[in-house]
């Protein structure tokens, strides 16, 4: 059996809040985490696919505490589970004040990603979760799964309903 373990899929960066990093409230800018957070999470996937990826979704977009200058943040993301073309990686940025040593889980995410060559599959069969943490993630990735299924059957009649008029 083909397997891939979390850990093989584990990326983890930092990166030191500067002034240019924050918005009118002297915290992160929300757009530029996402931003950070894209590009943590789309190495995680590639590291699975093998192939050009396209971010599809954002799911459970959760900013717990705010990150401040001279903060650092560190950039977790790793593969919590992935289907014949799509792959989920969960990504968790830990805050911590450098002045202090006091650590904090200032945000978190699942990014959903597609392959984007329709003749390209995911070549692996099994992910192994090693930590307990990774295991809880895996264990419910089936159920998340489901969540959005249900949420796009949902959406396919809102969005017959949302207006391409222009408002002028």
């Amino acid at each position: 059996m083909n397997t891939i373990k979390c850990n093989d899929t584990l990326v983890v960066s930092n990166h030191l809040v500067l002034n240019s990093d924050l918005n009118e409230h002297e915290t992160v800018y929300g757009g530029r985490i996402l931003e950070l957070v894209d590009g943590q999470a789309s190495i995680a996937a590639s590291r699975v696919a093998r192939s050009r990826l396209a971010t599809a979704a954002l799911d459970k977009i959760q900013f717990l505490q705010p990150f401040k200058l001279g903060d650092s943040m560190c950039l977790e993301a790793y593969v919590t589970g992935f289907g014949k073309r799509s792959i989920e990686v969960f990504v968790k940025i830990i805050g911590e004040h450098l002045l202090t040593g006091e650590r904090f889980l200032g945000f978190y995410c699942f990014m959903i990603f597609v392959i984007l060559d329709p003749m390209k599959r995911v070549n692996y069969e099994k992910l192994i979760a090693e930590t307990k943490e990774q295991k809880k993630l895996t264990g419910l990735y089936s159920k998340r799964m489901e969540v959005r299924k249900n949420e796009r059957r949902r959406q396919e009649g809102f969005l017959s309903d949302i207006s391409l008029d222009k408002p002028w």
